[in-house]
């Protein structure tokens, strides 16, 4: 895609209206730089109007398909839930608006394959909306690896879960929109084990189950060509304490307290007291995304460099292996 002027003011516009877009509304606000939120889409026009009045936004649309023929909007953010992001991104794409789609990318492989190549076909931009690569934070644990610091890692332990008032019609644990733990927070532990540590040579998952059938438990150990190993655990059914801990041949990191978003780690390195590091998280934590969003946008990217689309494909196939071994399978599969 074309480059654009340095100091263009992006024109955001979101689809879904739920927390998640909240949250990303309010930090785009306040904390990203040359970016309006413009206009916002719920299939309930009277939501899409609360949410525009409450976060600023100057259009409201009552149809996704509405709001991304109006023209009025250089770059969509999808705040869907994860059954609908397929359809939703190749819409988009389609119209030719770039697309920062939340995670989980979508159901399974062959929807993310679709939609790459369809980034791919309208030389557009598209990018998965793992928010964390981006923190502070993590900027700095991955420098800290790189340099050699801990050393050779040998193992990542990770895990993020909180206890759900179980509700066969929640989202949380609705089979038809994807629901269970692996897709909504088992993604976190996946994702920090394959920044670090890249694709896996052997997954061995266990689960078990609400009674809708997706995912109430899943448990992951994974081995590395490197040698390495990582132990990742999600949950539906009880609060863990949400830490990565990764330890190396000449010491350890520490991220405590809930870990995908934090703004502080600990460094223990062999025979030397533990250092704290403390960096900056502004607001919710989604100003980074959006804001290396429209670097890649101002570069005329169709991938983000620091999060490529092969990353996101080849974290969906990880998913889907996990799927497979625990036997879960989603109503649109079928």
């Amino acid at each position: 895609m074309d480059s654009v002027a340095q100091n263009y003011t992006f024109r955001w516009g979101i689809i879904g209206c739920g927390k998640i877009a909240e949250k990303f509304a309010d930090d785009l606000n306040i904390y990203v730089p040359n970016a309006t939120l413009h206009a916002v889409a719920s299939r309930d026009l009277a939501k899409a109007k609360d949410f525009a009045e409450k976060y600023k936004a100057t259009h409201a649309f009552g149809s996704y398909e509405e709001m991304i023929q109006s023209g009025l909007i250089d770059v969509v953010y999808i705040a869907t839930p994860h059954a609908q992001h397929h359809e939703n991104t190749l819409m988009c794409l389609e119209a030719g608006v770039p697309v920062l789609c939340e995670k989980a990318f979508a159901i399974n492989t062959q929807m993310v394959q679709e939609m790459i190549a369809k980034s791919q076909e309208k030389n557009l931009f598209l990018m998965e909306a793992i928010w964390t690569r981006f923190h502070p934070a993590i900027n700095q644990v991955e420098a800290i690896i790189k340099a050699g610091t801990i050393g050779e890692i040998k193992h990542i332990a990770a895990d993020f879960g909180f206890l759900a008032q179980y509700d066969e019609n929640a989202r949380l644990f609705n089979p038809a929109l994807t629901g269970g733990s692996l897709y909504d927070i088992g993604i976190y532990p996946l994702f920090i084990s394959k920044l670090l540590l890249g694709k896996p040579s052997e997954v061995k998952a266990v689960a078990t189950f609400a009674p809708t059938g997706v995912d109430m438990n899943c448990a992951v150990a994974l081995a590395f060509p490197s040698g390495a190993t990582a132990s990742l655990y999600s949950t539906l059914a009880a609060e863990t304490e949400t830490t990565c801990i990764i330890y190396g041949t000449k010491g350890k990191i520490a991220i405590s307290g809930r870990f995908h978003e934090t703004f502080s780690f600990t460094l223990k390195l062999a025979g030397e007291e533990p250092q704290v590091f403390q960096t900056e998280r502004n607001g919710y934590g989604y100003s980074y995304e959006a804001i290396d969003v429209q670097r890649c946008l101002t570069e005329g990217r169709i991938e983000n460099d620091r999060l490529p689309l092969q990353f996101s494909l080849e974290l969906m196939e990880l998913m889907c292996e996990i799927r497979s071994q625990i036997g879960l399978k989603y109503p649109q599969e079928a």
